[in-house]
Formats: structure tokens, C-alpha cells, sequence
């Protein structure tokens, strides 16, 4: 990452502060600034941290939709040159014979997706950002209090500094201060799991095709990463992971092994490897006076499907289009109409995803004969009709239904 640098705070109200530097932040950030928006976002954490290599070894799936918004936004060439273009899907639970495969082809697209280092994804968004003339970036500096009347929204920094602007975005994360404060309660609970996620080499090459192997504790996702890489995301009982993570190499590489086994040769982690809690969590509103949640902070999945980020994607797609709309008929971008607006755009999809991820966890994540043998017939009815098919991949593309502008690829 180069060239990341403060800009004073004006004390001329923005249009927009975001309260949390992540992905949904960043990304909201280039889309408003892209558009001449005037924003201030604000992260506790130093700006050289977002991306170093040991702040998160995660990858990210990025399905088409969200290329287009990357894309469109103008942050995508920046990331380009590190995105694994995924060319085929390939299904299989436990033992069974039986598979789904989705093939890029079969809906005529370039990719289904790319799967993208988070690190590179943050700092291409960051390196964006900072060349976008009406949006400022403070770092190391937390939001100690958030005040909203009918006017404006005040945030008060814990160096003193006062923000105010017309609308405050909270993109801080599923354990959210800002929506804490707020007092907008959610439906929330923990998965028996952990997510373990590490990098390999491998001998052969991939040719672009994940795999997602369904076993009793968990999905065990490949994903296809440059240079005859692979990112793990190894979902495991959360009474064993703790002694896996314990392993030495060798031990590890070798537990490892047994899940992904040998078809792309010998393996050689490259990395450290790291461990997420899984949690399901849904924020009951998206909105309340002069504030709305976005990303994490309105919702966490499980990474069954790799949608989470995905589908804060959309919701900063949305809400972009939607403060934009406001702010050229010259409307309150804060006001409840303009608000109540991304949340009936946004609220169901989320809701369906969340279910349906919550659902395939539980389906999956067990290793009973009947169901067992139940999921293996659906994986091949699904596998053997192409419509059907074909209507699941673009579902997984993120291009169904009623998308944004920025998901169409269309500038703002």
C-alpha cells in the first residue's frame, strides 16, 4: 500500500460519515467519493495495519456482481493483477460418488467469480480512496460518541475532533459499537465451529476450479488462489479445532492432507494460519434517525456459500444509489424516506441469504445416513438439470433480482 494519507477534517457538515475502515467501509467510501459525495471515514486502527499481512490471512470470494461494483467504482484495476478468475465450482458431500459442478461456460461469463487476498482487496480500496477528492480518511482515531437529532449526525473522536455530517454509516464490524449505542437489537448465536484458514502450495495446477467437500464437522472449502496457491477455509468442531491449531507443521499439514487430499501433489502451507469464530447474526433494523448499518454490522453468515461480504456489497451498492438519488433531487440524504428505502431493498435478500446459509450449515454439517444419502441425490437431481442449474449459478453470481446500478456495472 502507498500513498495513504489523513486529510484534515473540515468543519463544513459532510454529506456522509462511516464509522468503521473495513471492506463495506472502504468500498462505500469509493462509491460516494466516486460520485462527488462528501465523506469523512473514520477507523481506530492506522491505515499500514488494515493490510499488513498478519491483520487477516482471508480470501475473499468475489462473485460477479461485486466485480461489477468494484469495477465500476473504479477500484477494480488496482486489484486485478491478484484475482484468481474461478472457472468451475465443484460440490461433493463426504464419500458420496455424487457432485454438483457448475462450469463458468454454461452461463457464458468469463468467470463465476475471483477469489481475492482481503489484503489486496484493502489495499487497492485504500490506495482508491485517497485519490478521491471529497472523501477524508482519519485513521487511529475511534468514534467515542455518535449524537443524531433531526439534522445532522455528530461524532465525536477520541482526540477531540468533532464530525458532523447528514448521515452516519456504521460498516464497524458484526460486534458494532456504533449500532450497540444505537440500541438496535438482533437475532444472534454462535455455530459449534471455527473457521481455520491457512494458504497452500500445491504441485499442479488448479486451472481455476474451487471445491467445497462437505464433511460431518463442516464444509472444507479449496478455493483457487495466483500461482498454484489455494486458500483453506476449514470449518471444524469448535472442541477440536483449539488442539488442531496446536500442531506443529508437519502435524497440521498432514491433518490437512486427509481433507484435501491428492490431487494437485504434494502441499506446503505458505503462511500463518488463523481461526475465526462462526456466528450467525441479523441487526433487527438497518436504520434508525439519521444512521444506518451496512456490511457486518447489519448482518454475519456463515462462509458456507462465501457470501458474507458479497452481500455487504450489495447493501453498499444500495445504499450508495440511494443517498446519491437523494442528494441530486436535492433531498435530505439522511432523512427516513431516503433511509426506509434502503432497508426494504435490502432487508429480504439478506434475510433469505442468512436463512438459506444457516439452513445448508445444518443440512451439511452432519453425517446421518438417510440425510446423508438425501443431500447426495440433491446434489445430482441439481447436477443433472440445467436450468435448474443454471438458475442457482446466477443466483451464486450475485446478478439476480433487483440489483443496484453499481451490481449492473453501471457508474453512479
Amino acid at each position: 500500500m502507498t500513498g495513504v494519507k489523513d486529510r484534515p477534517v473540515s468543519g463544513k457538515p459532510a454529506d456522509v460519515v462511516i464509522i468503521g475502515g473495513g471492506i463495506a467501509g472502504l468500498t462505500l467510501g469509493c462509491a460516494l467519493g466516486s460520485a462527488g459525495v462528501t465523506v469523512v471515514l473514520v477507523e481506530p486502527l492506522p491505515a499500514e495495519r488494515l493490510t499488513s499481512t498478519g491483520f487477516d490471512g482471508r480470501t475473499t470470494a468475489v462473485v460477479a456482481g461485486s466485480q461489477a461494483v468494484l469495477a465500476a467504482i473504479g477500484a477494480w484495476p488496482r486489484m486485478a493483477a491478484n484475482a484468481q478468475p474461478i472457472l468451475d465450482i465443484r460440490v461433493s458431500d463426504g464419500r458420496s460418488p455424487l457432485f454438483l459442478h457448475y462450469d463458468h461456460r454454461e452461463v457464458g461469463a468469463e468467470a463465476l467469480g475471483y477469489i481475492v487476498e482481503n489484503r489486496s482487496i484493502r489495499d487497492a480500496l485504500l490506495e482508491h480512496l485517497t485519490n478521491l477528492p471529497t472523501v477524508t480518511l482519519v485513521t487511529g482515531r475511534r468514534v467515542i460518541r455518535l449524537h443524531r437529532d433531526d439534522a445532522l449526525a455528530t461524532a465525536a473522536l477520541d482526540d477531540n475532533t468533532v464530525i458532523t455530517a447528514r448521515l452516519a454509516v456504521a460498516t464497524d464490524g458484526r460486534n458494532s459499537p456504533t449500532r450497540q449505542a444505537a440500541g438496535i437489537e438482533t437475532t444472534a448465536w454462535r455455530y459449534k465451529q471455527i473457521g481455520i484458514v491457512c494458504t497452500v502450495h500445491h504441485e499442479m495446477d488448479h486451472c481455476g476450479v474451487a471445491q467445497e467437500h462437505f464433511l460431518p464437522a463442516g464444509p472444507f472449502a479449496i478455493l483457487p488462489m495466483t500461482g498454484r496457491r489455494s486458500s483453506i477455509v476449514w470449518t471444524e468442531r469448535a472442541d477440536l479445532a483449539p488442539a488442531l491449531l496446536a500442531l506443529g507443521d508437519q502435524e497440521f499439514l498432514a491433518e490437512l492432507t486427509l481433507r484435501f487430499g491428492d490431487y494437485l501433489g504434494k502441499l506446503e502451507i505458505v503462511g500463518p494460519r488463523f481461526s475465526y469464530p462462526l456466528g450467525f447474526m441479523h441487526a433487527q433494523h438497518y436504520i434508525a434517525s439519521r444512521l444506518a448499518l451496512a456490511g457486518d454490522a447489519a448482518h454475519a453468515i456463515h462462509p458456507i456459500a462465501g457470501q458474507g461480504l458479497n452481500i455487504g456489497w450489495r447493501d453498499v451498492a444500495a445504499l450508495a444509489e440511494v443517498v446519491i438519488d437523494a442528494l441530486r433531487l436535492g433531498l435530505d440524504p439522511g432523512s427516513m424516506a431516503t433511509l426506509e428505502r434502503y432497508e426494504r431493498w435490502r432487508r429480504v435478500d439478506n434475510a433469505m441469504m442468512l436463512a438459506a446459509t444457516d439452513a445448508l450449515n445444518r443440512l451439511f454439517s452432519n453425517d446421518i445416513a438417510p440425510v446423508r444419502l438425501a443431500r447426495g441425490a440433491g446434489l445430482a437431481a441439481v447436477n443433472g438439470t440445467p436450468p435448474l442449474k443454471r438458475l442457482f449459478m446466477r443466483h451464486a453470481m450475485g446478478v439476480l433480482g433487483d440489483v443496484p446500478r453499481l451490481v449492473r456495472g453501471e457508474a453512479l
